[in-house]
């Protein structure tokens, strides 16, 4: 009889764990479907923003009442010429309808005389690029290591459309965990 209460209370106690175990699956696939993307940081193209080896958490439903703004850190599915698809993150420049133009490495919007800002950037950005006229729903991207970056001002179509975002990166949880600031501009 003793046997049997005892065999009784290890099966109610696997079932207990396996129910616990279920949900916290679930939760977790859904953390990851709805909410967050978790992303590592395979090259140098966002240095010293975010490093190699940076691992970062992406809020999915940042977008859902407002666009994207300047600056703003992105993740995005992106295929590449080999036709292998990648998860990038790079950073908002030009915005859509604007016209966007790189002289000297700096980046001017619809004809300004000043640059914008681009003390986030990795060294003395170079180079001559443009002009780019971003259509509507879409973004021109650039990397914070603006002469070591596949970003838009090299791809066939320089153009990210804004469907193909998958949310804001807002923080690095590994190797340094933190809110980063300087991650959004």
């Amino acid at each position: 009889m003793e046997d049997l209460k005892n065999e009784k209370s290890i099966l109610r106690e696997l079932i207990s764990w396996a129910k616990s175990l279920a949900m916290a699956l679930i939760i977790a696939l859904l953390i990851n479907n709805f909410l967050l993307v978790n992303a590592s940081i395979e090259s140098g193209s966002m240095e010293t923003t975010l490093m190699t080896g940076d691992r970062v958490l992406c809020h999915r439903l940042a977008y859902l009442t407002q666009d994207p703004s300047r600056f703003d850190v992105v993740i995005f599915n992106y295929t590449q010429k080999d036709g292998v698809t990648l998860k990038y993150v790079k950073r908002i420049i030009g915005l859509p309808g604007e016209t966007v133009d790189i002289v000297d490495g700096k980046v001017y919007i619809d004809g300004s005389p000043t640059p914008l800002p681009d003390s986030f950037t990795n060294g003395p950005p170079y180079g001559d690029f443009g002009p780019f006229e971003v259509p509507e729903d879409h973004y021109f991207v650039l990397g914070d290591n603006r002469n070591n970056s596949d970003d838009s001002k090299s791809w066939l179509d320089p153009y990210l459309p804004q469907d193909k975002i998958l949310g804001k990166v807002f923080c690095t949880y590994y190797p340094t965990p933190g809110l980063l600031s300087k991650v959004t501009g």
